[in-house]
């Protein structure tokens, strides 16, 4: 068995939670500016997950959901997911992003992952509060996927971690396997391997033996 970590946002989705939270309540463009100087590794990744989560203060929550229910997996993933899940695989997913964005993308194309470690907005009075919680805002993801790995005996040298951003490069860092998905400029030299689709990183796996034909 091999442990697969996924990162959300930018990997297993091509949707940003954060800017489809930010159409609801127009302060989209803000939250992608700051979005794309965290994953450039411009500012620190806490602080600009801080910014964005202060953007939506009083946004209501049912307005919230409606963007949770925008969020999508990219075409293979499902099917990529549960073909690692039939193989023996522990599948996790490791994002700064939130717990009911991954849900809700999850439940849409009934696949299950093994793990999810995920950040939350907090809701009070039927809006959101402004912060943000979770072990991923200070915590990193190598911490993480090295408690994952230790809790079902699995080896670092059996992972394999798939990401895009700076937030991902701890991971990255020492994993097994390094995969790019299509990876920020600050990080593809971090990466063993790159890929742009999940076909693509589909056929690295199986070729890697991860996955039969």
């Amino acid at each position: 068995m091999a442990l697969f970590a996924f990162d959300f946002d930018g990997t297993l989705s091509d949707s940003e939670m954060t800017v489809l939270l930010g159409d609801r309540f127009g302060v989209a463009e803000d939250m992608a500016t700051i979005t794309e100087r965290a994953m450039n590794d411009e500012i620190e990744y806490a602080e600009s997950l801080r910014q964005r989560a202060a953007l939506l203060e009083d946004l209501p929550d049912e307005d919230a959901q409606r963007a949770f229910e925008e969020v999508v997996l990219r075409p293979d993933a499902a099917e990529l997911i549960a073909a690692l899940r039939e193989a023996g695989h522990h599948v996790a997913i490791l994002t700064g992003g939130f717990e009911r964005g991954v849900a809700e993308a999850l439940a849409r194309e009934g696949v299950d992952v093994d793990t999810i470690v995920a950040n939350r907005l907090p809701v009070a009075d039927g809006a959101l509060t402004g912060a943000v919680e979770g072990p991923l805002i200070e915590g990193t993801k190598d911490e993480a996927l090295e408690t994952l790995a230790a809790d079902h005996s699995v080896d670092l040298a059996e992972t394999v971690a798939i990401g895009d951003g700076a937030n991902d490069l701890p991971m990255l860092q020492v994993a097994g396997l390094a995969v790019g998905f299509e990876p920020k400029a600050a990080v593809a030299p971090h990466c063993d391997v790159e890929v742009t689709t999940t076909a693509e990183l589909r056929e690295l796996l199986v070729a890697d033996g991860y996955l039969e034909a």
